[in-house]
């Protein structure tokens, strides 16, 4: 009986295609490479060459070669938040349209750590998409300049040059409580999230210019995460407030949670809304009220600004995307 062979099959390189082709192996580089600087009939028979030996060239060679990795990173202040993963989303589906992938890192809601990781993810990739809501804007202002190429999600950039895709928090506040005070309500807790975030500031601030006959606002501190909804149910119980606007859609869920518990009827004795619009909210009890952001867009708009900039072309202008109402069923007339 034969014996079958133990030996490894000997691996394709790049000599064994030039010898093939009948070209350089400099020829072969560039060709592999994707660089318009070969003739299109030996590109050709280069591509043949290394389909007939089902050559794979090396990812390690090939980045040296171009100077690039094909790879992006993204750092965003919580993967768990749905919020931020719909961002990813959208950024992973458009680089993988250009041959790119996603590294993401997690700054866990530390902003220092968000610096971190922010400068050891971008010397690792091409290029690099930063959704920071919570770092304090001078620190921003001094990291975006070493980060480039860069693009900023969620907030305006301080830094001239970095693309961003901002969010007009207050506009989406401003049409819940409209949206509120057309039902009656006359009292209204905000639910606010945490002090450094942008986004609470700029929702805080809208709130603070709301005309006098606008519903009077009580400001309950809170969070950003389910518990910290479910944690104030008390809080918002004993204001007097006929309606909850919770700074997102997490802590309109955990709120829900705890009202249900205590046999507490939304709307009919609370509205309750959120802001985001994650997937999660229109399937909850009651289906929720919220500002919808549209965070797929976001993060396929991101690519877009960040290709133009890997390849030496003007990225598109910023844009501030305003918030939709979307009205479900946690909000209805106030209460008596």
């Amino acid at each position: 009986m034969a014996r079958m062979s133990t030996r490894p099959a000997q691996r394709v390189t790049i000599a064994h295609v030039a010898e093939e082709a009948g070209v350089s192996r400099a020829t072969v580089s560039r060709v592999m490479n994707g660089l318009a600087t070969v003739d299109p009939e030996i590109g050709q028979r280069v591509r043949d060459a290394a389909a007939k030996l089902n050559y794979m060239p090396s990812t390690v060679a090939r980045s040296l070669a171009i100077g690039r990795t094909q790879t992006v990173a993204i750092v965003v202040p919580d993967l768990a938040n749905p919020m931020f993963q719909e961002t990813l989303r959208g950024l992973t589906r458009a680089a993988a349209k250009e041959g790119y992938r996603v590294l993401v890192a997690d700054s866990i809601e530390n902003p220092d750590e968000e610096v971190i990781l922010a400068r050891e993810a971008r010397r690792r990739c091409d290029a690099l998409v930063l959704v920071s809501p919570r770092m304090d804007p001078s620190a921003l202002g001094s990291l975006l300049p070493e980060l480039a190429p860069v693009v900023l999600v969620n907030r305006e950039s301080p830094v001239d040059g970095v693309p961003s895709l901002a969010v007009d928090y207050g506009a989406g506040v401003r049409r819940i409580v409209g949206e509120l005070q057309r039902l009656g309500h006359e009292r209204i807790a905000y639910l606010a999230g945490p002090e450094s975030s942008y986004g609470n500031r700029a929702r805080l601030a809208a709130l603070e210019q709301l005309g006098p006959d606008s519903p009077q606002v009580v400001k309950i501190p809170c969070g950003a995460m389910f518990e910290d909804g479910y944690r104030v149910r008390d809080n918002v119980l004993a204001s007097g407030a006929t309606a909850a606007v919770c700074f997102n859609d997490l802590v309109a869920l955990g709120l829900l949670g705890a009202l249900h518990e205590a046999g507490v009827g939304v709307p009919e004795r609370l509205s309750v809304t959120g802001f985001d619009d994650i997937p999660f909210s229109r399937f909850s009890s009651p289906t929720l009220t919220t500002a919808s952001v549209p965070q797929t867009q976001l993060g396929e708009q991101a690519w877009a600004r960040l290709w133009d900039l890997l390849n030496s072309r003007e990225p598109e202008h910023d844009l501030t995307v305003t918030p939709r109402l979307e009205v479900r069923a946690s909000i209805g007339p106030a209460s008596a």
